[in-house]
């Protein structure tokens, strides 16, 4: 009886498991956005100079990115004039086309909320208006780049809050532009919050149903970088973003994984997450992750933590990290070892 009740607790505290940076408050339930980008309908009825366009959604990014190799000037024009928001989200797509891509899709929806990502000198790689909003952006040159990291946040994340003021170091384009520094420029980086995140504390951060959608997009999104000749990635897991890593590690060509302020991986082990990838790990003393329950009951909570010994990840240290979203801080041990990492110096 007292194993039954030990588990029913463990199975209520799951309840509470969190991915974000809210903090402790209410979630609600969210519906994920999948699926092939607004527009793709007109898309598929097109055609440019006489060829069918690839299918957004069934094309891999390797034939998309051998589809537009094939193009001129004119037709890449066309296309992008007629279908701003497919191009601008269709993974092996030029670069420099997607993000002029989103410049017009971003100014078309006419939203204040949006209105900052079309500012010049902005790389924005990804973004659908569709829901709370999906964006990726590019700090530094993708297309020159020796070494390339994505950041991966977690809950309360989307298109309006991916900048928001007063995220400095905190939210994924404050995490992007801290890491980049760090690297001293070296590193490109993308901050992509390309999935519909859970909103506060609620079954939505306790278990994996946004996860398994954001990891399918995830690894489509890395399978366009390589497709346009980008160096293997290095992923950046934040909190509930590190459950989207986790389930995406074995069908991205990533170099690293890093996982930090996660409440689980949805694998038991580092080794369980069949990747080729080097897997590392980090949690700060005052981290309330720390008090998340590290379990899986009935589909709820994402296992093992990443920052145990029997995880078999290589820590990272992060003695001086403040909080759940300070592993950015500069001149933090964290950021400092994140540079390393994302300059392939760490071994």
């Amino acid at each position: 009886m007292r194993r039954i009740g030990r588990t029913l607790v463990t199975a209520a505290l799951a309840v509470t498991v969190v991915g974000g940076t809210a903090g402790w408050a209410s979630g609600d339930r969210q519906t994920a956005v999948t699926g092939p980008p607004p527009g793709t309908a007109a898309w598929r009825s097109d055609s440019v100079s006489g060829r069918p366009l690839p299918d957004p959604e069934t094309a891999a990014p390797a034939e998309v990115a051998r589809f537009f190799d094939g193009l001129g000037e004119g037709a890449l024009q066309q296309l992008l004039r007629a279908h701003p928001l497919v191009v601008g989200n269709l993974d092996g797509a030029p670069l420099a086309l997607r993000y002029e891509a989103n410049r017009i899709a971003v100014v078309a929806t006419g939203e204040a909320r949006y209105a900052s990502l079309a500012a010049p000198g902005r790389r924005i790689l990804a973004f659908d208006p569709r829901g709370r909003g999906q964006v990726a952006e590019v700090f530094g040159d993708l297309e020159r780049a020796e070494h390339v990291a994505v950041i991966v946040p977690g809950s309360d994340n989307d298109a309006t809050a991916h900048d928001a003021p007063g995220r400095a170091h905190t939210g994924p384009a404050g995490m992007a532009r801290s890491l980049r520094t760090a690297t001293g420029g070296s590193v490109a980086v993308v901050a992509w919050t390309g999935y519909t995140t859970p909103v506060g504390v609620g079954l939505d951060a306790a278990d994996g149903r946004l996860a398994e959608g954001g990891a399918v997009r995830l690894a489509r999104f890395t399978a366009g970088l390589d497709a346009v000749g980008t160096p293997d990635p290095v992923l950046f897991c934040h909190s509930y973003g590190s459950v989207v890593c986790g389930l995406a590690a074995h069908d991205t060509d990533a170099s690293d994984v890093v996982a930090f302020g996660s409440p689980g991986m949805r694998a038991g082990s580092a080794a369980a997450l069949h990747t080729g990838a080097r897997v590392w790990a980090a949690r700060g003393p005052s981290d309330w992750i720390a008090d998340v329950p590290h379990v899986r009951v009935g589909g709820l909570g994402h296992g093992t933590d990443p920052a145990s010994a029997a995880f078999g990840a290589r820590p990272v240290p992060a003695g001086d990290v403040r909080g759940h979203a300070g592993y950015f801080a500069p001149g933090s041990r964290s950021l400092a070892t994140f540079a390393a990492i994302a300059k392939g110096e760490s071994r």
